[in-house]
């Protein structure tokens, strides 16, 4: 089993990255908190991910977190009746692991739920089978910090790659293209993380 991954930076992407290490390029799934902390770095940095290897029949994946906490809110995720790994990226990339593990420990079914394709019934299952659990989880900081308001940079292209990213998670192009205009049009300087987490509430 692989515990970790650290290897140079060649390729970033909203829902991927790619890290070569020992001249072997590993394609790893990640949330948009990693992304928001990876986007920051120059190309072929050193880069360290903590990995979660899902193994079947048809598929070998390797999901990748910035740290430990982060790893195990998505396997403990995993645990509830009805979420795949895909679901837990979805998860996590809605909500930081920091404000995850606050609403699953509060109870607040009703911000679950805004998770596309949870709905309230699986937002209270998670509750009731993690509300416990999560509190064990060290996890880092909140996630208001990776995404600071005012802060700008982005343009045209950050619909393209919003878009890009919504349709890789499992969303309509032509749905994802239609939110992704309305949140660009109320929120002009929205970095491209910030939009996709926005989209994944109204999708």
């Amino acid at each position: 089993m692989i515990d970790y991954i650290k290897g140079q930076l060649s390729e970033l992407n909203p829902t991927y990255v790619v890290l070569e290490a020992a001249g072997v390029g590993y394609e790893v799934n990640i949330a948009l908190p990693t992304y928001s902390q990876l986007a920051g770095m120059k190309e072929e940095s050193v880069v360290k991910l903590f990995v979660s290897e899902i193994i079947r029949e048809d598929t070998h994946d390797l999901f990748g977190f910035m740290s430990k906490g982060e790893r195990e809110l998505f396997l403990l995720l995993m645990t509830v009746s009805g979420i795949g790994a895909n679901t837990a990226r979805m998860i996590l990339s809605a909500y930081s692991a920091g404000e995850l593990r606050q609403i699953i420990a509060t109870g607040n079914s009703r911000a679950l739920a805004q998770v596309k394709g949870l709905g309230p019934k699986t937002a209270q299952r998670i509750i009731v089978d993690l509300k416990d659990k999560v509190l064990k989880v060290e996890v880092d900081g909140d996630a208001t910090a990776l995404f600071p308001e005012g802060e700008t940079g982005v343009d045209n292209p950050v619909k393209e790659e919003a878009v890009s990213a919504l349709t890789m998670l499992g969303f309509a192009a032509a749905a994802s293209s239609k939110v992704v205009d309305k949140i660009l049009k109320d929120n002009p300087s929205a970095r491209v993380e910030q939009v996709i987490r926005m989209a994944l509430k109204m999708l």
